[in-house]
């Protein structure tokens, strides 16, 4: 965890002036400096950065924020990484964490390996882009497809060339086992003693550089020129690389999705930059995968709303189910998820070219949203004609309306759902969530007239002292609703407003979790995330401020409660640590409980019972976890 005081002490010695300007072509303007803003697309500049204030603000678009900020958001950079890079810049060093020295080791040791990697694979796509010049036959391609050489520069598009070791002339040692760990060459299984010939994976083959959000190249996806299996080729998996987390196209269409309002999901990198091509920048495909969860979980760290594109034959709906799955657990009345189905017979390549962007604007304005998909899928090869089909329905709908967070949405669905269903609501809940129907409301009978209460006539004078109605040691009673007492999920989002420099600390799969949190929670954690993307880490009269602007305050409040009754923390990062704990053993006991609730048990059912109750007693043997 990096103290405030040096984040202060780093934000006062730094210029933002000299950091924005590195990115943005800035120009005096009075006491500040203005410039076309990089966020969103302008031609008359409307980004000011301000020299005594040290921030930046642009009033096109409203973004606004700090040094760290800006590094944050324009080159995707993690709130360590863009501190970190500043503090260079100054000659600051960075206070060392809390992990041990064999741990820092590891992570600097794996750090440097993964830069390394990214290193040969960023000089792999040069030269693939200078092959790509010298190719008549590739160039040919590209503009059959009706690209232009200014879009195949953004996209950073080469040619693998035909030969099986084309590489061995741009590097200086084909041996270097980097080029196999990095995906580019396969060394084949051979017998011991036997010498193992190397050769390219990619030959042939117009080449798509998979960058991740920081602008990396991480992997490349290669497809034939002609007719050829497989159609498109993929990098394996590798230290910087995983096809189920990385999406092609989010690099270069964080800004369009910005400028569109939302993100635009295909499934072919052709696709994308052919979208591109037509004025549709905010498009992305999933790299010859399924949509996972944490495909949309990423989406949605850039945009509220997401679009997902397919083609309407029988494979594109089979892909939409599995997208509308995916998109389930993170749908709340704050998102937007729709579906787009194409004519059988095109794609969002074809279909932009031969019928235009505006016509394909059209398309995307009627989309299918998620709630429609939803009971589409679970009515799929069902006659609601009938009870049967009705019934059949229903059981193909609740998998995938539990999918769904505690929210209104999730409500709101259940009512959709039971009158397809053709059945009570309050029923259907019932049948549900196990909670019992409400019974029709009966006439109450009217409660006896209360006789009044015997009264002393006079005062009673005791042995010590008057009595004048009530006990002489008897508290006065609150006046009012008792408040109901903090959970720990509200300690939790209360700590990370309070201390929002925890935020950084946390893992991945920790993050995950609380922006999975439903209701008023899961909303809190995630406009923390972009406070601390646009802002940095802020003091609490900043976050507070905040909060107020973008109408939580109410929100905030019911969480906040607890500090006043609590008071402050000994040790906020080491409370959180616990409650973070307490919350996943709270997670993975719910899924044993549903496991459970689905007796008898399959094999799979058992393994994956075992799996949990091991994970959740380790749980509970760390620090601060409470016995259930």
């Amino acid at each position: 965890m990096i103290p405030p005081g040096f984040i202060h002490d780093l934000l006062a010695r730094v210029d933002i002036v000299e950091v924005v300007g590195r990115h943005v072509e800035l120009k005096k303007a009075g006491i500040n400096h203005k410039g076309l803003c990089p966020f969103h697309g302008e031609k008359s500049p409307s980004f000011i950065v301000s020299p005594s204030r040290q921030t930046y603000h642009c009033f096109g678009c409203g973004v606004h924020g700090n040094a760290i900020g800006f590094l944050m958001e324009h080159t995707a950079a993690t709130f360590v990484e863009a501190v970190e890079d500043l503090a260079q810049q100054v000659g600051m060093q960075v206070p060392q964490d809390e992990r041990s020295p064999e741990q820092r080791e590891r992570a600097k040791a794996e750090k440097q390996k993964q830069q390394s990697l990214t290193d040969v694979l960023a000089r792999a796509a040069d030269f693939y882009k200078a092959q790509l010049r010298k190719s008549p036959r590739a160039v040919e391609y590209l503009k059959g497809r009706g690209l232009t050489g200014q879009i195949a520069a953004r996209f950073g598009l080469g040619y693998a060339p035909e030969g099986w070791r084309s590489l061995a002339s741009g590097f200086p040692s084909y041996d270097d086992p980097q080029l196999v760990e990095s995906g580019l060459v396969i060394t084949p299984d051979v017998e011991p003693g036997e010498d193992a010939k190397r050769y390219d994976r990619f030959r042939d083959r117009i080449m798509f550089p998979i960058r991740n959000v920081q602008g990396e190249v991480i992997g490349f996806g290669g497809r034939v020129l002609d007719k050829g299996e497989p159609k498109y080729l993929n990098s394996p998996e590798t230290p910087v690389f995983s096809k189920g987390r990385e999406l092609y196209g989010l690099f270069e269409g964080r800004q369009a999705m910005r400028q569109r309002g939302y993100a635009l999901v295909v499934e072919g990198y052709m696709d994308v930059v052919a979208l591109a091509q037509h004025g549709f920048g905010n498009a992305v495909a999933t790299l010859g995968t399924a949509c996972t969860a944490e495909h949309v979980h990423k989406l949605f760290r850039f945009t509220e709303s997401v679009v997902f594109s397919f083609d309407g034959d029988a494979a594109g709906r089979r892909a939409a189910v599995r997208a509308l799955e995916a998109a389930l657990p993170h749908a709340t009345e704050t998102r937007t998820v729709k579906f787009l189905f194409l004519p059988t017979e095109h794609d969002p390549d074809s279909y932009v070219r031969e019928l235009g962007a505006d016509a394909f604007e059209r398309c995307v304005e009627t989309a299918v949203p998620l709630s429609r998909q939803l009971t589409n899928v679970a009515a799929d090869g069902c006659d609601l004609g009938t009870p049967e089909g009705r019934a059949r329905m229903l059981n193909q709908a609740r998998p995938l309306w539990a999918l769904l967070p505690e929210g209104l949405l999730r409500r709101q669905l259940l009512g959709e759902i039971a009158r397809q269903g053709q059945l009570p609501e309050a029923e259907l809940q019932s049948l549900w969530l196990g909670e019992p129907a409400a019974a029709p409301a009966a006439a109450a009978p009217a409660a006896p007239k209360e006789r009044p209460r015997w009264q002393p006539k006079a005062e009673w004078k005791g042995s010590k002292g008057d009595w004048k109605g009530k006990r002489r040691d008897e508290e006065p009673r609150p006046v009012g609703p008792r408040a109901a007492p903090s959970t720990p999920t509200d300690n939790a989002v209360r700590l990370l407003l309070q201390h929002n420099e925890l935020w950084e600390t946390l893992t991945d799969e920790d993050r995950g979790l609380l922006h999975e949190l439903p209701g008023v929670h899961g909303e809190l954690v995630h406009w923390l995330e972009r406070q601390l993307t646009h802002h940095g880490v802020t003091p609490w009269a900043a976050v507070e401020a905040g909060l107020a602007a973008a109408g939580l305050a109410g929100a905030a409040a019911q969480v906040m409660r607890s500090a006043r009754e609590l008071g402050a923390e000994a040790d906020p990062a080491q409370e959180l640590a616990a409650l973070l704990v307490n919350l996943w053993i709270a997670q993975i006991e719910a899924e044993i409980a549903a496991l459970l609730a689905q007796s008898p048990l399959n094999d799979a059912d058992l393994l994956r019972y075992r799996q949990l109750r091991t994970r959740a007693d380790a749980l509970k043997g760390r620090p601060g976890a409470k016995a259930a």
